[in-house]
């Protein structure tokens, strides 16, 4: 089967040996770039926890002065992989989408214990802080990085892309949809998707690519990738 794998090449370099071992064809074409955002400095002693979103808001975050037996809200279990990799202890992990996390939050962590420190990205789809102070919390969001759309793409890549057409497409996000619906038209290849499975984490962010016409479109958390390919 051929695989296009659409993450940066540091956060899915396992995958694409995993997919290789198993006899697949991968193909690689990062979408975005991860810039890191300065921020004023955090007194970590002020907050009884820490919510990551992604593994670029742990990847990004100065650690220098941080006790790593706070309490970790993870997004998912590659983020809580980022994050216990990174030396933190005290760690848990929603199911793969900030409405899970919000609820292992609402459930797990009392509203007058310290206030709890949000680490994310530029960019969010849900307003998470905003949604936890309305239940009573004290939050303090800290952006750490931003996305930048890549603009440029190797023009032999494409054209054996064109050639060779996918199986399965993995897109990680709406950034991501957003970007891979520009590559495809400034590449004018819209129509030879049909025969491609498209593998997306949440109906947001393949709502993007539907204009697009699919084989079929999935839906999948991190860490189901291999199993998706035994649907198809």
């Amino acid at each position: 089967m051929h695989i296009l794998l659409t993450r940066p090449l540091e956060d899915c370099s396992e995958m694409i040996l995993k997919f290789k071992s198993l006899g697949h064809q991968v193909s690689h074409i990062p979408l975005l770039n991860i810039e890191k955002v300065n921020y004023e400095e955090i007194k970590f002693s002020e907050y009884g926890g820490i919510i990551f979103t992604s593994a670029n808001a742990v990847k990004y975050l100065d650690q220098n002065n941080i006790d790593k037996n706070i309490k970790c809200f993870c997004v998912g279990n590659l983020t809580e992989k980022k994050a216990r990799s990174s030396g933190f202890q005290n760690t848990v992990a929603a199911e793969g989408n900030v409405s899970n996390l919000k609820e292992l939050i609402l459930q797990t962590y009392e509203t007058k214990s310290k206030k709890l420190l949000y680490v994310s990205g530029e960019i969010i789809s849900v307003d998470l802080d905003q949604q936890l102070m309305k239940e009573g919390y004290g939050i303090k969001r800290v952006i750490n990085y931003r996305v930048k759309h890549n603009q440029k793409f190797n023009e032999s890549f494409v054209k054996d892309l064109k050639l060779n057409m996918p199986d399965m497409v993995y897109i990680y996000s709406q950034n991501s949809a957003q970007s891979f619906l520009s590559f495809v038209k400034n590449h004018q290849f819209e129509s030879l998707w049909m025969n491609t499975n498209l593998s997306c984490i949440g109906e947001k962010t393949s709502s993007i690519l539907n204009e697009i016409k699919w084989k079929k479109i999935f839906l999948f958390n991190p860490g189901e990738e291999e199993f998706l390919l035994y649907k198809i």
